[in-house]
This record gives structure tokens, sequence and C-alpha cells, in this order.
């Protein structure tokens, strides 16, 4: 038998608000004028949606103004429609760049990867968890090790090896694969190919990539042989937003370990990896919660 709110008492006892409950994101960025806080503040409000909480930043060198606002709906005294296009006429007046997210939405992400497989168990096992909210539609690799991994979780698998001759052939199955899924974000998680630029550009600022050093430094594929070289006292890691440039997209997140004259390239390597599992999944985690928003080759990250 079906319960309902006159049959069950944890139903009937539970407030509407409790029930109905939704959030919203919503992230702007401008050029910085006087009245873009109490605009938005006054159209949610107008509209029945409650500000739960609000984080702004202000770059007075490019004069531009961004701001990350979460609103609960439960209350909403209008429709979703009708609240768009009142922000959407908002925007309009301050000429911004907006995003609106609802929480109920889960993002479809799909995992790249290649012999590594570091980064792709860690964030397999941190989607098991609950850590990251989002649907994991697929894991695409050049190396067939990575599908047991897959199956392991239960996710789907496509093996895509690459070849220069066959590359281009290939990114077209990609794209065709991303595309039928609707995947939202692509996570590079250590995926040793590069991708072209007609690819890259295919899916502004929705590919993430871990790169193995503390970028500008040491770009390329042996960072770690470099920093050895080099007799650095920090390695790190760096997760960006990929580009058509290798290695130059807008950073979102960084860390470094101390190492020292005894540390081989191994001990570097080993030391490495732990930070780039880490970042990597702070820089997922944030984009899925709708707080990064990039302007020219940089981000804002809201805590």
């Amino acid at each position: 038998m079906n319960a309902n709110s006159e049959n069950d008492p944890v139903a009937a006892k539970a407030p509407a608000s409790a029930q109905t409950a939704e959030l919203g994101t919503l992230l702007v960025s401008c050029g910085d004028r006087r009245g873009i806080v109490a605009a938005l503040a006054q159209v949610l409000a107008g509209h029945g949606a409650n500000i739960l909480d609000s984080d702004q930043h202000t770059d007075r060198d490019a004069n531009q103004f961004f701001q990350r606002i979460r609103f609960d709906l439960a209350d909403l005294m209008t429709d979703k429609l009708t609240l768009e296009r009142a922000i959407g006429e908002v925007a309009e007046r301050f000429q911004m760049k907006l995003h609106l997210a609802y929480g109920e939405r889960r993002q479809r992400v799909a995992l790249f990867a290649s012999s590594q497989e570091h980064c792709l168990i860690d964030l397999l096992l941190r989607h098991r968890s609950g850590e990251l909210r989002c649907d994991i539609s697929m894991v695409i690799s050049n190396h067939p090790s990575a599908g047991e991994i897959a199956a392991q979780h239960g996710v789907e698998f496509h093996l895509i090896p690459k070849t220069p001759d066959t590359k281009s052939q290939r990114e077209t199955k990609e794209i065709e694969l991303l595309e039928r899924a609707q995947v939202d974000l692509i996570v590079l998680a250590r995926y040793m190919q590069v991708l072209s630029p007609a690819f890259v550009r295919r899916f502004p600022e929705r590919i993430i990539n871990i790169h193995h050093s503390f970028l500008p430094a040491f770009v390329g594929g042996k960072p770690y042989h470099q920093a050895r070289e080099r007799g650095v006292k920090l390695v790190g890691a760096t997760a960006h937003y990929a580009t058509a440039d290798l290695d130059e997209g807008p950073i979102i997140e960084q860390d470094v370990v101390r190492c020292s004259h005894r540390d081989t390239v191994p001990d570097l390597v080993r030391k490495g990896r732990d930070l780039e599992k880490v970042v990597l999944a702070r820089a997922v985690r944030w984009h899925l919660e709708h707080r990064i928003l990039v302007y020219g080759n940089k981000t804002v990250v809201f805590e």
C-alpha cells in the first residue's frame, strides 16, 4: 500500500517547507557599479526566494564584480520561469554574465583516464561515499585496465586507444558518446593524451585537468624529473580548466608538499600523487557546487 500524508505520521508531522524545499544557486559577473547587490536581493526576495548565503568579490584592477547567491525556493510566490525572467531583466540592465542552477539536478560527469589510475580510483570512491554529488556517466580510457575499475563501481566503460593517425577519428567517437549522454563535465583524471583544440573548444569551461606540477612551473609530461634536476624544495599539483593552450587554462586549485635533496624522482612522484588526488577532487567538487567563475584566464572560487 502506498503511503501518503494521511496515513504516514512522519509525513503528516513534517512542515510543508521541509517537504518542498529546493535550493538554487546564482553566479553572476559584470562590470562593477552601484546597486548590483541590492537589485539581485530585491528580485529574489520579491518572488519569495529566501537567500541563505551570499558571497561577492570585486577585482578593482579589472573593474569586475562577481557574486554567488544560494537561495531557498520553498516559499516561492511565483514559478521558476517567472523568477528566471525577472533575474534576466536584472542581468540585462547590468550586462551580467549569469549562471543559474537548481539543487535538484545532478550533473553528469565523464572521467577520462590512462595507465596511472590513482585519480580515477579516488574520484570513484569519493562519488560512492557521497562526497561528489553527481552522476558518473562513463569512464573513457586508452588503457583496458581502467575497465576493471569502472566495472567495480558499476560505471559504463569505453576503451578508445589512440595513435597519431587515429586521433581525430577517436575524438569524434568520444564527442558522440559525451553528447549522447548529455555530459555536463569532463574530468581528465591523469589522462595522458593531448586533446585537440577543436575538442576543447566544444566544451568550454567544462573540462577539468590535473597537472602534476605547480603551474606555471614545469609544464609538459615529466615535471617531477624537471623538479629533481632543478633542486626545488616544493612540488605541487594544479587543477585547471583545459584550453587549446596546453597547461595554460584558468587555474582552479593548487597545493604543494615539501621535498629535499634526498628525494629521488620516484619519491617526488609518490608525494605528488597524493596531492594530485586531493587537488583534483577539490576542483571537481567546487565545479559541481557552482562555486567557480571564469574571467580572462583566471578564476574566482567562492568558499
